[in-house]
């Protein structure tokens, strides 16, 4: 039986290669839907997507994002942190709200959201996930 040591370099396991990260592309044409979509509540902001597709707690996207003013895509990577099952009881559209990522792509998109949404922000209009 050979010890650790005496196995050749070349027999050594090579890690295994990473899942890729699902990838959501999201337009978002007038200030009411992007109202509806924000979640301030969030550290670093985020969107709700309705969409149905299945995601978990946890799982980490590539979003692509086009904002009203469509000069410009935002392509971030956020964290699932809320999933409204299809079919919930309290008749809100299904799909999952990502956290943008705590860097300088996350950071952009969330200050560029709230300046659209300026005032907006401090209403108590019902949104996807409040």
């Amino acid at each position: 039986m050979a010890d650790a040591d005496d196995v050749p370099p070349t027999a050594q396991a090579e890690p295994a290669p990473q899942a890729k990260r699902k990838v959501l592309a999201i337009t978002i044409k007038d200030r009411p839907v992007l109202y509806a979509a924000y979640m301030s509540f969030l550290r670093h902001g985020g969107l709700f997507i309705p969409t149905k597709k299945y995601f978990a707690m946890g799982e980490e996207i590539n979003l692509i994002v086009t904002l009203i003013d469509a000069d410009l895509k935002y392509n971030v990577t956020g964290k699932v942190v809320w999933i409204t099952p299809q079919d919930s009881q309290s008749n809100k559209a299904g799909g999952i709200g990502l956290e943008f990522s705590d860097n300088h792509e996350g950071e952009a998109i969330r200050k560029r959201i709230e300046e659209m949404l300026g005032i907006m922000l401090q209403s108590k209009d019902a949104t996807h996930t409040m």
